[in-house]
């Protein structure tokens, strides 16, 4: 297995991304997938890892870092912008039609975790896509507002939507906006916050299970106000009559983002559940991984035609 760097325009930002392609010569044009990585990670992370796997069951896979981070360009740093995130996703579709060995008529998306939520809203919104699948679907503007369980005191969003506020006025008036931390100093805090989730997302993140100097560790705070007004399951409707898979941890408390955008299916859509997982497990631990790379498989042979 192998991949090139390569690097593609999203709305005027230059991005970057891996281009992952199988050592067995092919026929003709490959069908081809991009590969969105979670909120706050990059494409070395886990999206490189289902690119690299994805690729040697003989799909050209394209991994990307979103704009505002990892490698890619656009300022500031930090910027989660839903709006940018989806349109990336529609960039590196454009992207592969440019590419030879890439047949422009079998493209699908594949979102884990943030990118889940995006690639739903991208396929609702371009027909080129002819089939799309999450991991562990997430959507940080609901995660924002309602935690990763759903539970969440409205006062938090609140909160941050005044820090957020006091932000821009300080970025207005020439000072230092500051920026909003993603983790806390150790695990143990990411427990008393989060539980079991934020103890796995701190461990990834932050330590060697997962770390990589990239992955972004704060975000800019406009951010969170861009994130106030957005709802990108909004165009799940619009995906059918195309299908739509979604794959979830058994034990991920973030499972209802995914049960929400299921329901607003329209098309062919299924909701499956790997027996044990939570929704971190799913990013680096091949005895999940494995498993929903073989349903992602039989899914994308199936709607590609592979």
């Amino acid at each position: 297995m192998s991949f090139t760097p390569v690097s593609f325009g999203s709305a005027g930002i230059e991005i970057a991304a891996h281009l992952h392609t199988s050592d067995t010569p092919a026929a003709g044009p490959r069908p081809a997938l991009v590969v969105g990585h979670p909120g706050t990670g990059v494409k070395e992370q886990t999206s490189g890892t289902y690119a690299a796997l994805m690729a040697e069951r003989g799909f050209v896979t394209l991994a990307f870092d979103a704009a505002h981070q990892g490698e890619s360009g656009g300022l500031p740093r930090g910027l989660e912008d839903p709006a940018q995130r989806i349109e990336d996703f529609k960039a590196a579709v454009s992207y592969l039609t440019t590419r030879e060995e890439v047949d422009p008529e079998r493209i699908g998306l594949l979102g884990i975790c943030a990118s889940g939520g995006y690639s739903l809203a991208a396929t609702g919104g371009d027909h080129r896509v002819k089939a799309v699948a999450t991991v562990c679907t997430a959507e940080p503007a609901r995660q924002f507002r309602f935690g990763a369980d759903g539970s969440q005191d409205p006062a938090v969003f609140q909160a941050l939507l005044d820090a957020s506020a006091q932000a821009r006025t300080r970025a207005a008036r020439g000072e230092d906006p500051g920026v909003l931390t993603m983790f806390p100093d150790t695990a143990e805090e990411a427990g008393a916050l989060g539980g079991e989730h934020g103890i796995e997302g701190w461990e990834y993140y932050c330590g060697p299970r997962g770390h990589h100097e990239r992955s972004a560790k704060f975000l800019t705070w406009d951010s969170v106000d861009k994130m106030a007004s957005s709802d990108v399951f909004r165009a799940v409707p619009l995906i059918g009559p195309r299908p739509m898979l979604q794959i979830i941890g058994e034990r991920a408390v973030t499972a209802w983002m995914a049960v929400e955008a299921h329901q607003a299916g329209t098309g062919p859509k299924e909701l499956h559940r790997i027996p044990g997982a939570s929704h971190v497990d799913l990013y680096d631990k091949r005895e999940y991984i494995d498993q929903a790379v073989e349903k992602l498989t039989d899914y994308f042979t199936t709607h590609l035609d592979k």
